[in-house]
């Protein structure tokens, strides 16, 4: 139990840091209210995940791997709190518009991305 503890951490150790700096990455460069940022993590994120999960139904991925990769690691890339009030704060600022195109790109592109994800886990076995 313990160890298992420990790779999650080991993981999440990675991935909150990956998904800082991806943040300040996409925002130096995309001067918008639109949070791409957190889209962009999250979009990573849905994408490994999807590789990942495919790759575990197959049995190239063990539970160890699944803890550090799936849970640690992409557990802290991707984050369903920064989305919902970045979807909240554009919604009460009075861009609603950009509130509903955020919902629905974040949703629609990270559940594309975990298809493809899985598609090339099956490819690659």
């Amino acid at each position: 139990m313990l160890a298992d503890w420990l790779l999650v951490l080991a993981g999440g150790l990675l991935g909150a840091p990956t998904r800082y700096l991806t943040g300040v990455a996409v925002k130096s460069r995309m001067h918008s209210p639109f949070p791409y940022g957190t889209l962009a993590a999250n979009a990573a994120a849905c994408l490994l995940l999807g590789f990942l999960a495919e790759a575990a139904t197959r049995g190239h991925l063990g539970g160890h791997g699944q803890l550090l990769l799936a849970t640690g690691f992409c557990g802290a890339l991707s984050t369903w709190s920064t989305f919902s009030y970045e979807v909240f704060t554009l919604a009460s600022t009075r861009r609603v518009a950009l509130s509903g195109l955020y919902l629905a790109v974040s949703v629609l592109v990270g559940t594309a991305l975990s298809f493809a994800g899985a598609g090339v886990a099956g490819a690659a076995w």
